[in-house]
């Protein structure tokens, strides 16, 4: 009989939002050298810079809404979030590591922390429009590497974006 692989898994890719919660962060290795120096652009424009930071974003955007993150419930049972300058913000954690780090900055490390595991793209379409008024999700909070998910368009639901006008 042979055996073509059927039954082999495929390697898991790495997550952009896990490598946030890696602390400290490891040094990369410098790149191999090259033969002849590439030319450096004599000056890249604003326009460009803007385009590439939107991009990137974009990038953890969509990384973040396929991947599945730990929110920690209150004692009332509800998703925990903190509001700062009239935003709600749904808090989140990239794994265990992230949370631990968190709870024992805020010096509550001793207490048990009960969480739900819930998708990305759940907690912005689903769970933010359900709150009163604005709302977004803050990514491994108190992160030096943490991210912040705004309730604009292209985020968040229009009936939830504040840039439409959507505060329900």
């Amino acid at each position: 009989m042979l055996d073509i692989g059927e039954d082999i898994a495929e390697p898991a890719r790495p997550s952009k939002i896990a490598g946030l919660a890696d602390w400290p962060p490891v040094p990369e290795a410098p790149p191999a050298p090259r033969e002849a120096p590439e030319p450096t652009p004599a000056k890249t424009s604003e326009r460009d810079m803007t385009a590439a930071s939107r991009h990137e974003f974009a990038v953890l955007l969509g990384e973040f809404r396929r991947t599945a993150v730990l929110v920690p419930l209150d004692e009332a049972g509800d998703l925990w979030s903190a509001e700062q300058n009239g935003v709600c913000w749904i808090c989140a954690f990239s794994d265990e590591a992230a949370l631990a780090r968190f709870a024992q900055a805020r010096g509550d490390a001793e207490r048990e922390w009960t969480y739900q595991t819930v998708l990305g793209a759940r907690l912005l379409d689903a769970m933010v429009p359900l709150l009163p008024g604005p709302a977004g999700v803050a990514l491994d909070a108190g992160s030096a590497d943490g991210m912040l998910f705004p309730p604009v368009t292209g985020i968040v639901p229009d009936a939830a974006a504040v840039d439409l006008g959507g505060t329900r």
